[in-house]
C-alpha cells in the first residue's frame, strides 16, 4: 500500500507540473506536448485505481487522436502568438476565480474521505470486469448521450479540417478534368526550323 501511495503521488506531481507547463509554455506545440504528458500520467493514475478500460481509452482517444489533431492544427495554422498573449492579464482574475472554485471542489471531495465515515463498498465478485460493466451502462442508460458526444466529435474534426484547408495562390494545382479533356493534337506541337549548315 505504501508503494502504491508513493507511485500515486509521483504521477500526481508529474501531472501537476505538466498541467502548469501547458498554460505557461510560450510555444503552443510545447504546450500540446505537455498536455500529452498530463494525459499519460492521468492514464497511469487510472491504472492505479484498477480502471484499465478508462486508462486505455484515455491514451487511445485523447493522446492518439485528439492531441494529434491539436498538434496538426497548431502546426498548420499560422498562429500569431503576440495576439494570443494580449488578453492574458485581462482574463487572469477570472481564471484565478475558476481555478480556486475547482481547487475547493477537489479539497471537498478529498476531505469527505477523511472527515466523514463512508460506507465500505461491497467486495466485487470473482470474474468481475469493469470494462463489461461500463459497456453495459454506456450502451443502455447513456446511449443517447454517447451518440451525441460522437456527433460533437465528428463536427469538431470537420471544423478542424475546414480551418486548415486553405488554397494558396502561389501553389500550382492539377485539374484531372482538364487532363482528361486534352486532345492528342494539343500534346505535341511540330515546329518547322531551318536546317543548320556546317561551316
Amino acid at each position: 500500500m505504501i508503494v502504491e501511495t508513493a507511485v500515486f503521488y509521483l504521477f500526481a506531481a508529474v501531472m501537476l507540473i505538466a498541467g502548469l507547463r501547458v498554460i505557461t509554455a510560450r510555444n503552443p506545440v510545447h504546450a500540446a506536448l505537455f498536455l500529452v504528458l498530463a494525459f499519460f500520467t492521468a492514464s497511469a493514475i487510472w491504472l492505479l485505481l484498477e480502471a484499465e478500460f478508462l486508462a486505455i481509452a484515455l491514451v487511445l482517444v485523447y493522446v492518439g487522436a485528439v492531441m494529434v489533431l491539436f498538434l496538426f492544427v497548431v502546426m498548420m495554422l499560422d498562429i500569431n502568438l503576440e495576439r494570443l498573449r494580449e488578453g492574458f492579464w485581462r482574463n487572469l482574475p477570472l481564471a484565478l476565480v475558476v481555478g480556486a472554485i475547482m481547487a475547493a471542489e477537489i479539497v471537498a471531495v478529498i476531505a469527505e474521505r477523511y472527515f466523514e465515515v463512508a460506507s465500505q463498498a461491497p467486495p466485487l465478485p470473482a470474474g468481475y470486469s469493469n470494462t463489461r460493466a461500463l459497456g453495459m451502462l454506456l450502451y443502455t442508460d447513456y446511449a443517447y448521450a454517447f451518440e451525441i458526444a460522437a456527433v460533437i466529435l465528428l463536427v469538431a474534426i470537420v471544423a478542424a479540417i475546414a480551418l486548415t484547408l486553405r488554397r494558396r495562390k502561389d501553389t500550382k494545382y492539377q485539374s484531372p478534368a482538364q487532363q482528361v479533356r486534352v486532345r492528342p493534337a494539343e500534346r505535341v506541337r511540330l515546329v518547322s526550323m531551318p536546317a543548320e549548315k556546317d561551316r
